[in-house]
């Protein structure tokens, strides 16, 4: 009989935390458009934190494929204190939310390539990062361009520093203009409150620094889809 309620608990217990895992990674993938993969803290028990409605802590790893349309950009997360306080209006609330972006060279380059055709056909063939004045320089053959990345709008922006042609330096309004909206895109309108506090450059492209505090989760529906079966 003890073996038996030790199996069945054991049950319980991996088919509560395999649930949590898919319903967290969903919704963190319907966000990011990219896989994710979900851990919880060991103690006390995943089947234990679902009848108690109370998660001490969950961290999320996407796969680095891509944050919404932005190449190579990677979300790692951990989540403190989610109570799961259901009402019309919120799914629960957490306490704190901290997270790490990497986007990394090879990513930058392919999403300048990608959506940003005023310049990625020029200069998106080398790019480098200069962590000691924090910017990244993309060359072609005889063109360049320097970005530097900001904090702007709760997100990251690249700023354009200079911009070359055949040796020439040309206008950065059109440019900019292009990187704004597609950064906006990768890196603003998170959910949960989630905002940039910092970023820099790396050896190996851009870190950013992300965070939450005292957050409500959404209610899904009509507040965000992704939250819909959380």
């Amino acid at each position: 009989m003890a073996g038996l309620v030790v199996v069945t608990l054991i049950g319980v217990e991996v088919y509560a935390r395999t649930s949590a895992k898919s319903k967290v990674a969903d919704a963190v993938q319907c966000e990011v458009q990219d896989s994710a993969s979900v851990s919880f803290a060991t103690a006390p028990p995943v089947a234990w934190q679902y009848l108690t409605k109370h998660y001490p802590d969950i961290s999320i790893q996407t796969a680095g494929n891509q944050i919404r349309q932005a190449k190579g950009m990677k979300f790692g997360i951990d989540i403190r204190n989610i109570r799961l306080d259901q009402t019309n209006n919120s799914a629960g609330t957490i306490g704190s939310l901290n997270g790490t972006i990497t986007w990394s060279s090879d990513g930058i380059k392919q999403s300048i390539q990608s959506a940003i055709p005023t310049i990625g056909s020029l200069v998106a063939s080398n790019v480098t990062t200069n962590p000691s004045d924090g910017t990244v320089t993309l060359r072609g053959l005889l063109d360049s361009a320097t970005l530097k990345p900001v904090i702007a709008n709760n997100g990251v922006s690249l700023q354009v520093v200079s911009l070359t042609a055949l040796g020439s330096k040309m206008s950065t309004d059109s440019v900019q203009k292009d990187l704004d909206d597609y950064t906006a895109k990768a890196t603003q309108n998170y959910p949960l409150g989630i905002h940039a506090d910092s970023v820099k450059v790396t050896d190996g492209g851009i870190e950013a620094a992300f965070s939450s505090t005292n957050a409500n989760i959404p209610a899904g529906g009509s507040q965000d889809t992704c939250f819909a079966n959380f």
